[in-house]
């Protein structure tokens, strides 16, 4: 991966375990295990991110449920066949487990990419102004991770009406949430989505070696 593709998705987030690692593949020899951490918000609430870390550092770096841990990665996509539908999902994946200092924020993602859907704008019965944009961020070997993210305020409005293939860097951070899926008729079933809420918004100029891709994945 050239240093390109390693800083345009770049996150730091700090909080508790509170699943035991779980191994669920194994990467060129290299295995990687799945646990979930509860970052705090502001608030008195909390997000509850699922991250990815290979038994590399997990042998020089014990994670069990109770600890606080500090760890910088990437927030990375991929697709999950569900029947004939393809189903994105996402995790932040570590690439270093560091010490935690006083003062630092506990949730913090920076990337950058292109629009790859049109953005979808909207009002709250309370007027609030959202939107919602899924941005497409390279990584090594043709590779895209394809990041949900939702704009507030200003921010909605300045990107409302952006282009597919517009590139821009935001920076926010990763939030859960809780919400009901309806599976047909009565039945429904309770998930969470994850997704970057922005803070900051700035455009990129492209040059000729910048490639965006349409993503075909379901967002929920």
């Amino acid at each position: 991966m050239n240093y390109e593709q390693m800083n345009n998705n770049k996150l730091q987030l700090i909080g508790t375990v509170i699943k035991e690692p779980v191994y669920t593949h194994e990467v060129f020899g290299e295995g990687f295990y799945e646990t979930v951490i509860a970052v705090p918000r502001l608030s008195e609430q909390k997000d509850f991110i699922p991250i990815t870390i290979s038994d590399r550092l997990l042998v020089r770096h014990e994670v069990k449920v109770g600890d606080k841990i500090s760890v910088t990665g990437q927030f990375r996509s991929y697709n999950k066949l569900e029947g004939e539908k393809s189903k994105l999902l996402l995790t932040a994946f570590v690439r270093e487990l560091l010490p935690i200092e006083d003062g630092q924020s506990p949730n913090i993602i920076e990337i950058t990419g292109f629009i790859c859907k049109p953005p979808i704008y909207r009002t709250t019965p309370f007027k609030r102004e959202i939107c919602d944009v899924l941005i497409a961020v390279n990584r090594a070997y043709n590779k895209s991770d394809y990041i949900p993210c939702i704009m507030w305020g200003r921010n909605a409005r300045f990107v409302q009406n952006m282009k597919v293939g517009e590139k821009l860097t935001v920076i926010g951070r990763i939030q859960s949430r809780n919400y009901l899926k309806n599976l047909g008729g009565e039945k429904t079933e309770e998930r969470v989505a994850y997704e970057v809420s922005v803070s900051k918004i700035s455009l990129c100029e492209k040059d000729d070696s910048d490639v965006v891709e349409i993503a075909s994945a379901e967002v929920e």
